[in-house]
């Protein structure tokens, strides 16, 4: 036997081969930074715990719905309705085991081998790889640094065909924290609204933004809800990444497929974790509010330490938890550049050829560690620095 050949078209998420890497390195007796993960490092707070372990008491041990706990659907429409300022009910949205299903299902619920897809570039690696999986056409989109790695309309203009069946968006964005300006968001929306295909937006990240308002959804816009997937979850905003644990809100007709598709794979989402979910959502969120600020302080801090080291550019994120300097000007590729900090720097990062053919020439740090590694990270930089200067 061998195995089929889609697997040939299925990729890997490259965080964690270099946190294995990393790892490795550890176990070798080598003191590692860890800024290659996209998790947040604090505790899960202490009320959504404390849900969990009830629920568990309770009995929440068995199978549930497929397509969430009735009470978590409400309360998760109540959210979303009342941060979109639309009107969205519990048979809208699906929970399901993380947030990556919710660009699994959809992809092969909506597209056909040819069809097109547009997605941004750089961007999370599982956009590319689930396309190409199911035999549809990647279409990349460059978001350039030049401006705030938002898409070029120009372009996405050109991009659109009669076979394009889905475009991703992602606001605040991994790997670069930029964000989609709302008058950019309402000109794609006139693009797309009387095409025939669905817009994927990907919001894990909309409660991580460092702004005066908050990031901006196209459903939000008229006749734009029925044409969007909203994804969002739990894993970015209450530090349960271990949690496993997302949704999808959609319309009806794409959420029955939706079902089908978890009922063939998971059956359901483990139901203590959607207690705990509740509470996550209903409870107090100062800690959410704490979490932000402190990813403000670190940003500001590690960007600008990350700017005095020869040959490197770090933009100021508007959002997510990740900086992504430009280092074109150390002449080393992105790669290269991401091994030699790992081997001889002991900070682990991400090249940004990883996230894409337009991430050549940048590099991703996750910045979800403590100020005092973070400042030490870039201070073990700019130390190996003359190796390129």
């Amino acid at each position: 036997m061998k195995l089929a050949n889609r697997m040939n078209r299925i990729e890997v998420e490259s965080a964690f081969d270099v946190l294995v890497r990393a790892k490795a390195l550890e176990g070798a007796g080598r003191d590692v930074i860890h800024l290659e993960i996209g998790e947040p490092d604090f505790p899960t707070p202490r009320h959504i715990v404390e849900a969990a372990k009830t629920a568990l008491d309770e009995g929440w041990t068995h199978y549930g719905p497929t397509q969430g706990l009735p009470e978590l659907r409400e309360a998760i429409a109540a959210y979303i309705g009342r941060t979109r300022n639309i009107k969205v009910g519990p048979e809208h949205v699906c929970v399901v085991p993380g947030g990556k299903p919710i660009i699994f299902f959809p992809i092969l619920a909506l597209l056909e081998p040819g069809d097109e897809a547009i997605y941004p570039d750089p961007g999370f690696p599982i956009y590319r790889s689930m396309i190409n999986f199911i035999g549809a056409k990647p279409v990349p989109i460059p978001l350039l640094e030049e401006r705030g790695f938002s898409f070029d309309l120009n372009v996405l203009r050109d991009r659109l065909t009669d076979r394009t069946r889905l475009l991703i968006l992602n606001s605040p964005q991994n790997p670069t924290g930029g964000l989609i300006p709302e008058e950019d968001i309402r000109e794609i929306a006139g693009l797309v609204a009387h095409r025939d295909l669905m817009v994927l937006s990907d919001e894990i990240y909309s409660r991580l933004y460092y702004t005066n308002t908050p990031s901006f959804s196209i459903a939000t816009l008229p006749g734009m809800q029925e044409k969007t997937i909203i994804l969002d979850g739990f894993s970015k905003t209450y530090a349960m990444t271990g949690w496993r644990i997302g949704y999808g809100v959609m319309p009806t007709w794409l959420a029955e497929a939706v079902n089908q598709l978890m009922v063939n794979s998971n059956s359901c989402t483990a139901t203590f974790t959607q207690r705990a979910a509740l509470a996550a959502l209903n409870g107090p969120q100062t800690e959410v509010e704490q979490m932000v600020s402190e990813f403000r302080r670190r940003r500001d801090a590690f960007c600008s330490a990350l700017n005095r080291i020869p040959g490197f550019r770090c933009p100021m994120p508007e959002g997510a938890f990740y900086a992504f300097p430009s280092v074109r000007n150390t002449g080393v590729p992105s790669k290269d550049l991401a091994d030699l900090l790992l081997n001889e720097a002991g900070v682990a990062c991400l090249g940004g050829e990883s996230f894409g053919d337009y991430g050549e020439g940048y590099l991703r740090f996750s910045y979800a560690n403590s100020l005092e590694n973070l400042l030490e990270a870039a201070r073990r930089i700019e130390a190996i620095s003359p190796r390129w200067t």
